[in-house]
Formats: C-alpha cells, sequence, structure tokens
C-alpha cells in the first residue's frame, strides 16, 4: 500500500533565505509558495520492499528494507562514502581548562583520516561543573570555529572561498573580527549551562562549499589516491563528504573520556541539517538526530516542489549530491524515496524536526509531513512519532521519538530552537536539569 497524501491549505509569509539572495539573479523559474499549486503526490511507502512483499516487525526493517533503502540513497543521492580509514588519528592541543571564564574545558583537536590528508580541526567544549563523563551536542559550522564563540583562544584557520561575483576561488584570513559572529546560532552558555558538552568543526574543513571546492577537500584527496580523475555517478558527494567527517568526529568522541559515547546528539541547519539526517543514516553511534530547517534535500517532502526544489538543488549545488541525483532535476515523482524515508533511516532512535514561519524556501509543511509519515516505522519499535496529524501552530512542539516545531521567524537556529533540543534531549538521556 502507499501513502496518499491529501494536501491541504497553510499559509505561510514568503521569505527569501541566504541561498535565494545569493543565486536571486540565476536562470531558474520562480519558486512556488502557493500551497494550491502543490502538485497531486502519492508518497512511497517506507514499509514496502522492492519485491513488493510489506514489512509489518522490526526485525524485517532492520534486515531487509532499510539496507534497501540506504542502497537506494548511496546510489541515486548521496553517493557511497569510504569505509572508516585504517590510519585515522587524532590530535588534542590547545587545551583550556578554563575557558569561557571557567565555565567550560576548551579542547581543539586534529583529526587526521591519513598523514597527508586535509586536517579536520574540531573544537570541543566540556561543561566542566557538571559530574563526567557528559553528553555532547556535535555540529559542523559555516564559517570556521572561531565564529561560534568569541572566546580568544580559539586557533584562526584559513579557509578556501568562492567569490561569486568575480567567479574565483582563494584562500582567505580567518578574520578576528569575526570572532563569535555566530554566536547566537550556539548558545554555548546555555548549552554547556545545562551540562552538555558542545563540539563543531567548520564545513570547509572537509570540503569548501562551492562547486571545484572538492579539489581542496577530502573528496579530492581521496580521488587522486584512486587513481582517477573524476567521480563516478553513485561517488559521494559534498554533503555525504561532511556526514563521513561527523561520524570521524564521533570516533574521537567515544575515545574521550569527558564524554558519555552513548549520549551523542548530532545537529545541522540548513544544509548542514540535511547532513545530520544522513549521518543519523548511516552512523548509529549519533544517538539523537536533530534536523533544523533543512529543507529540501532534508526533511522537506521532495514531491511537493515548494520553495527549494531539486532542480535548485542541482543547479546551484551540483556538488551537494552524487551524479546520480542529477537525473531528478523537476522529476521529484519519480524518486525512488523520499525526506519521510530519509527521516526514519534514524529509527528507533530519536529525531527532532523544526521549522520557522518565515522560512517557506526550506518548506514547514513538507518538513511537517515527513516527520509524521517517518512514523509507521518507529511504530514497528513501539516508538511514538508526532502524535498528531495536523501541523501544530508556532511555538508548539510536538512529538515523541519523532519531535517537530515550528518556530515564529526567518531562516535560523535560535534560542527557542535549542530550548526545546535541550528538553528533548534531557528526555531521551534521561538527563535531569
Amino acid at each position: 500500500m502507499r501513502i496518499a497524501v491529501c494536501l491541504a491549505l497553510f499559509t505561510l509569509t514568503t521569505a527569501m533565505n541566504d541561498d535565494d539572495f545569493a543565486f536571486a539573479a540565476d536562470d531558474l523559474p520562480p519558486p512556488n509558495y502557493d500551497e494550491a499549486k502543490v502538485p497531486a503526490y502519492t508518497l512511497p511507502d517506507p514499509l514496502k520492499c522492492a519485491d513488493g512483499k510489506q514489512v509489518d516487525d522490526d526485525k524485517a526493517w532492520r534486515a531487509k528494507r532499510r539496507p534497501e533503502l540506504l542502497e537506494l540513497y548511496r546510489t541515486e543521492m548521496f553517493g557511497r562514502a569510504p569505509t572508516k580509514p585504517a590510519e585515522l588519528s587524532f590530535e588534542v592541543e590547545n587545551v583550556d581548562p578554563k575557558a569561557l571564564g571557567g565555565l567550560a574545558t576548551r579542547k581543539e583537536v586534529v583529526i587526521l583520516v591519513a598523514p597527508d590528508a586535509p586536517p579536520i580541526r574540531m573544537v570541543l567544549y566540556v561543561p566542566n561543573a557538571a559530574k563526567k563523563p557528559v553528553p555532547v551536542f556535535l555540529g559542523m559550522n559555516f564559517d570556521g570555529n572561531h565564529t561560534i564563540d568569541a572566546d580568544p583562544g580559539i586557533t584562526l584557520v584559513d579557509a578556501w572561498t568562492w567569490d561569486p561575483k568575480t567567479k574565483t576561488e582563494s584562500l582567505v584570513k580567518a578574520d578576528p573580527a569575526k570572532r563569535g559572529a555566530s554566536a547566537s546560532r550556539w548558545q554555548l552558555p546555555l548549552v554547556l549551562g545545562r551540562g552538555y558538552a558542545v563540539a563543531t568543526f567548520p564545513r570547509s574543513d572537509v570540503e569548501p562549499d562551492y562547486a571545484e571546492g572538492w579539489k581542496h577537500g577530502l573528496r579530492g584527496y581521496y580521488l587522486a589516491k584512486s587513481g582517477r580523475k573524476d567521480f563516478k555517478p553513485d561517488d559521494w558527494g559534498c554533503i555525504a563528504a561532511w556526514a563521513w567527517a561527523t561520524s570521524r568526529a564521533i570516533d574521537y568522541l567515544e575515545t574521550d573520556p569527558d564524554i558519555e559515547e552513548r549520549q551523542i546528539a548530532v545537529h545541522g541547519h540548513s544544509r548542514l541539517g540535511k547532513t545530520s539526517l544522513w549521518t543519523g543514516a548511516t552512523d548509529g553511534r549519533a544517538r539523537i538526530v536533530i534536523s533544523n530547517n533543512s529543507g529540501e534535500g532534508g526533511a522537506a517532502i521532495a514531491r511537493r516542489k515548494i520553495g527549494e526544489t531539486t532542480v535548485v538543488l542541482n543547479t546551484r549545488f551540483p556538488h551537494w549530491f552524487c551524479g546520480n541525483f542529477k537525473k531528478y532535476s523537476e522529476r521529484e515523482a519519480d524518486l525512488p524515496f523520499d525526506a519521510h524515508e530519509l527521516v526514519a533511516l534514524s529509527a528507533p532512535r530519536p529525531v527532532y524536526v523544526a521549522s520557522a514561519t518565515l522560512d517557506t524556501w526550506a518548506d514547514p509543511r513538507g518538513e511537517f509531513l515527513a516527520a509524521l509519515h517517518a512514523g509507521p516505522v518507529y511504530g514497528l519499535f513501539g516508538k511514538a512519532g508526532v502524535g498528531v496529524t495536523d501541523m501544530p501552530p508556532a511555538e508548539s512542539p510536538v512529538g515523541d521519538f519523532v519531535a517537530y516545531h515550528l518556530r515564529t521567524g526567518k531562516h535560523d537556529i535560535t534560542e527557542y530552537d535549542w530550548m526545546q533540543y535541550l528538553a528533548f534531549a534531557d528526555r531521551h538521556f534521561g538527563k535531569k536539569k
């Protein structure tokens, strides 16, 4: 049986996010934000196997259907990443036991997948007042470790960037004036004060986020090692590389005595929310998975064709997904999966999906529907999903093992979002406030 979806009218104020502004002059057709123009569609049934047999228990899901879906996603969307590298190593440096005015111990960890590979530089804050080991929130940052807090002890690292005006790339020195520029998105005092560690590394350490950025990142490194000059149609895309690097960060966190390795929450905002969902699908050590405003290619139902669409992804961000994904541009109905199944691949682990009222580019209703329709998979494990069938109003979180909220405001991650994620983690990690 396939899941028929009835479309209901849901009106949001249309607002452009960063991606819209950056590419407002491209040749793509104007995005649709009108719920009345959403095409009729039918979602793939996550419990129906390729041979037509229906999954009716968690054993069949684990043994048959889940591997099928993972293979489909690897082949048709995210691509295939390498296995855990045999030469993986870690170097802990720049330790400050009195960072942030004594609130935390700061460690900088250099993750090396091989001695000659580009290093991944992770910063880890461990709350001093909490009993060790502590749970941790792990996620990438957009513009460098130094942007998450004004802490002057964070090492400044240069990064490759792309200038869309001149269409040139350059290695840009980190700007000390940008220390703490994204602090509102990280809420370190709040998170650390609740007894959670925070770990993060820059996306550019893994792969700079533009079409040719792979030449300076881990995909380029592994391509050179393979002796090939071009990627195969099912080779990993940038988002899979970011997710793979997140797993390497988990490899380190498992070795740190200050961290409770069974309580790692992986989170991400926007394109990094797409990354967190794929990390959750591919790495069971991500015990909680959080998608904040991840949109198309993440938690939004692709078949709805609202805001960010498949052709937009493949045109503006051709490096994000594998070559095979290009054939689905403007052909969302032909996708062999949809976002509810990406969410469901983390089952039975808890997943939180969050949207914002002004972030129509990311299709909040589509994100809610993905969370809702992941529910049957969680039901196989006796776990409750979002618990409602109608999209909740703003600032009204819903759900249990699959949770959802719609926040008033724009494409961002805010203190309100963090308050919900902390409560979610407290509940599922059995942590007292």
